[in-house]
């Protein structure tokens, strides 16, 4: 397997399970090769402690840590808010457009490192191994890429661990609760385990299994009310208060966490042809896509809005297949921002035991009349109009009925 070529290699490095024995696997393998760390700061917290005592204790000979918050915000989820693409309406992408931030990054450290290939710890069953090698390519199209669970011997997580332990590289997992998990600003998922049955309940009151909030059972008994400003579709106040794209997000995951909001249990298509079951906590994106969709429903004309949502469902598959870097999705991008010019207002919403339900919305530009549309008398709509509209916009079916063609 040896390359005697590869010399250095940049690996993209969580310190979890597979990218802590990447490390040693790497140097066996490899000629003794150097390994530099490299770990895109999303929003992981506490999983960033000892990061890097670790990595050289494990055999990297440095690691960067990358801040990557805001541009992963602004750049990343916020376009796709805007977008209001859900993936097979149901998954906020949590993980998948936080890869092609995070490889974008690690190719310009391999470039400016001198490195002779990237390495990263996605499994050959998933999408991610896909996010970061399409990210890689549109960046640096001749850098070889290791993926070792493709070629390396074990074939489980349980032979890792074994493989962790024998080469006494500590572990913040056990056998028991060796969920996969993937956490970033935006979201927590879980996989793995009791889950891989779908019909298996999630043990959300199970202690230690929901880290960003609570179980809606868990929740408090009284609601709790939050308004969301935004401009030309991205959020800028919370409850009157400007805060910044970062932190925004960081309040609401506190708000819609303690409230029980953005937990979901899906079956979803993985791009690799496979079924797989994952539980993801999102609570302040959750929050985020509910006030934007419903400040959309007044500030955007009917064709706008219909092509906009036919379109979302796109643009969601874009980013789930790691796409972000191509043509159609910037221009998509393009015409999502020219659609969120007076998507401008605010939105209040009432949080109780995991749902979110509307409780008022307001814009400058919104484009529903209280005049025309009441059911008072009004002086701008003239109801007899209608008659002449319904006779010409059923014009082609009472043809047919005439010929005798309707069944």
């Amino acid at each position: 397997m040896a390359d005697n070529k590869i010399k250095k290699v940049v690996l993209a490095y969580s310190g979890g399970l597979d990218t802590s024995i990447i490390i040693p696997w790497l140097k066996e393998n490899y000629d003794n090769c150097e390994v530099i760390a490299v770990s895109g700061n999303v929003g992981q917290g506490t999983e960033l402690d000892g990061l890097e005592e670790k990595a050289i204790a494990t055999g990297a000979s440095k690691l960067y840590i990358e801040d990557l918050n805001k541009e992963f915000v602004e750049e990343y989820v916020f376009p796709t808010i805007k977008a209001g693409a859900v993936y097979e309406g149901k998954y906020l992408l949590g993980t998948s457009f936080a890869r092609p931030v995070i490889a974008k990054r690690i190719v310009e450290i391999a470039k400016a490192e001198g490195a002779d290939a990237i390495c990263h710890g996605c499994t050959g069953k998933g999408n991610d191994q896909v996010r970061f090698e399409l990210a890689i390519k549109a960046y640096a199209p001749d850098m070889k890429i290791i993926a070792p669970w493709r070629t390396w011997e074990f074939k489980s997580r349980e032979e890792e661990i074994e493989y962790a332990e024998a080469k006494n590289i500590p572990l913040k997992i056990n056998r028991e609760t060796n969920y996969s998990k993937d956490k970033n600003l935006w979201h927590l998922s879980h996989e793995g385990l009791d889950l891989e049955d779908p019909a298996n309940e999630p043990m959300y009151n199970k202690e230690g299994f929901l880290e960003m909030g609570v179980s809606p059972e868990q929740a408090p008994d009284v609601p709790e009310y939050v308004t969301i400003s935004f401009e030309k579709g991205i959020p800028v106040k919370l409850n009157g208060e400007a805060v910044g794209s970062v932190e925004i997000i960081e309040k609401l995951n506190e708000i819609g966490g303690r409230n029980g909001v953005g937990i979901t249990d899906i079956v979803e298509n993985r791009l690799v042809g496979m079924k797989a079951r994952g539980v993801y906590e999102t609570p302040g994106g959750t929050v985020l896509f509910a006030a934007h969709n419903k400040l959309e429903e007044i500030c955007l004309d009917k064709d706008t809005l219909h092509y906009k949502k036919n379109l979302a469902n796109t643009f969601a598959d874009l980013v789930y297949d790691g796409k972000w870097y191509t043509p159609l999705r910037e221009a998509m991008s393009a015409f999502v921002d020219s659609t969120q010019e007076y998507v401008t207002g605010d939105v209040k919403l009432k949080l109780y035991k995991g749902n979110i339900i509307d409780a008022g919305v307001t814009s400058p530009y919104s484009l529903y009349d209280e005049e025309i549309a009441t059911f008072d008398e009004d002086e701008v709509y003239d109801q007899n109009d209608s008659a002449g509209f319904i006779n010409l916009f059923g014009l082609p079916i009472k043809v047919r009925a005439k010929k005798g063609l309707i069944k």
